[in-house]
């Protein structure tokens, strides 16, 4: 066989077992400049996407915050169900209900609170501007404003708020547009514009940080409403049901039905079940690796499937139970067979950088879903501290101690069980900034892979796959070293977002 121009999947593949780091792209003929490359791809059967990203269901990765931004990125996150229903659906609202720079759930606190509750506030958040109502909650009469100025030289943490607060407030009226109410932040030099009706309760807030954030979302993931896309996870036991129902009810627009092997007596009644209740409502089964796992989890109703066991970088399944595959392999098999059947594949584990995205939709994905690159973003839940000097999150896996011990048990089949094995490890992840300039990064390096290997949207790029004209090449251990950096004394890290690092 004449290699020089590489092989096609077909080849590439019957090598059994490869990663990602296995194999390469060859490039090909550029006929587009960057800005005309598509990366609108399908979620679902129904559902289509302006960029092939899905946050994953990890209770370090995806809560409200997450997923509003997903969406108006132009993706999509599922938010995890490792909580209660009711704290589930509070998140699946959070989504919905979002309006484009306003802030509709802001934190309050109360004029009986105290200085070092905002500490903690600003600990968890990283912000220290908080309405004060009466009742210290949301629709509760305003009464004054916290920020940085009114507390940060005070000595006595103890101190009550309401000893402390700005009470000369500059307020908008509910139902104001967000070009008003930047103007009035302009104007008034505050950093926030709290929002009250005719009473003078709070509705939402404005803020000036997030507006700069917000001004222009054009790729935005929304529904027939306008109102912005979200998914959430459910799991497959029978008070799941339940679940599901509340989150549909707070209008999720997609279930991922969360279980690390998916194909599952469980996974199919659920299917079923859902499908019954709910004909119109889009499910992501899985997670699969084999193609006979695809076949039973289609034939009871999937409409789009998650493709990947033991290959993430907080999951030892593999080494713990033996069981999984190679994720390349777990996707190309697996996509291939599900093209068949017109059911999209979300490659689901073991990407590290743009140059994973790039393979895996080049070998049949759909959509990459993304963990441990999301986890360390503001948007992500939990808070940052400093460790060894460096600013980092904690991630943990769903099949981790300290997640199990969160009801994340339900995900690997043994709740009930007396003795819990683990199948996931607790770590910590390097800040990563807002995903609002992250994942716009990840994008436009994705760009310049398609350009490069000759294609102008994931779905040319799949079909050019398909039909061998993107060709590949394996790689030995010293190839992959040698497309790295190497034979430098020292050398500078590009940023991720295209600032030098030392």
């Amino acid at each position: 066989m004449d290699r020089g121009n590489g092989v096609e999947a077909a080849v590439l593949f019957e090598e059994s077992g490869l990663t990602y780091d296995d194999f390469i792209l060859l490039p090909g003929y550029i006929d587009c400049p960057l800005s005309g490359i598509l990366l609108e791809t399908k979620l679902t059967r129904e559902i289509a996407i302006k960029i092939p990203v899905v946050s994953s269901p990890m209770d370090t990765v995806t809560e409200g915050r997450m997923a509003i931004y997903m969406a108006l990125l132009g993706g999509i996150g599922i938010i995890h169900y490792n909580n209660t229903v009711e704290e589930q659906v509070a998140e699946v609202k959070k989504a919905k209900r979002f309006e484009n720079g306003f802030i509709v759930d802001p934190v309050v606190l109360s004029p009986e609170d105290r200085i070092s509750d905002v500490d903690a506030i600003k600990r968890e958040h990283g912000f220290s501007g908080i309405p004060i109502t009466q009742n210290g909650k949301v629709g509760g009469k305003l009464v004054g404003i916290v920020t940085g100025r009114d507390i940060d030289f005070e000595p006595d943490r103890t101190k009550k708020l309401r000893d402390v607060m700005t009470t000369d407030l500059v307020t908008g009226p509910v139902g104001i547009t967000l070009l008003e109410g930047n103007r009035i932040l302009r104007e008034s030099k505050k950093g926030k514009l709290p929002l009250v009706d005719e009473d003078g309760n709070l509705v939402c807030l404005m803020s000036r940080t997030d507006l700069r954030k917000n001004q222009d979302f054009p790729l935005a993931s929304k529904d027939e409403a306008k109102q912005l896309l979200v998914g959430a996870a459910v799991g497959t036991h029978e008070e799941d049901r339940d679940r599901m129902e509340a989150v549909v009810e707070a209008g999720a627009d997609v279930i991922v039905l969360d279980s690390a092997q998916g194909f599952s007596t469980f996974q199919v009644d659920m299917i079923r079940w859902a499908k019954g209740k709910y004909p119109g409502l889009q499910i992501i089964a899985g997670n699969v690796v084999t193609t006979g796992q695809c076949a039973g989890l289609i034939e009871a109703g999937a409409d789009a499937l998650r493709v990947g066991m033991g290959s993430g970088s907080i999951c030892i399944t593999q080494e713990t139970v033996a069981v999984g595959r190679s994720q390349a392999s777990a996707v190309y098999y697996c996509s291939r067979f599900c093209r068949q059947k017109g059911v999209p594949v979300i490659a689901d584990g073991g990407i590290t950088s743009i140059g994973h995205v790039a393979k895996a939709l080049a070998i049949g994905g759909s959509a990459v879903m993304l963990g441990s690159l999301l986890a360390g973003t503001e948007e992500a839940p939990g808070e940052y501290f400093y460790e060894s000097g460096v600013k980092v999150k904690r991630y943990r896996g769903m099949g981790s101690p300290e997640a199990i011990a969160a009801r994340g048990a339900r995900r690997y089949m043994e709740r009930d069980e007396a003795i819990k094995v683990a199948q996931g490890v607790s770590g910590t992840v390097v800040d990563k900034g807002s995903v609002v300039d992250y994942v716009p990064y990840l994008m436009q390096g994705l760009r310049h892979a398609l350009q490069d290997v000759g294609c102008n949207s994931i779905a040319e790029l799949y079909e050019a796959s398909a039909a061998g004209r993107v060709r590949f090449e394996q790689r030995t251990p010293s190839a992959r070293v040698e497309g790295g950096v190497h034979s430098l004394h020292s050398f500078q890290e590009p940023h991720r977002f295209g600032r030098s690092q030392p």
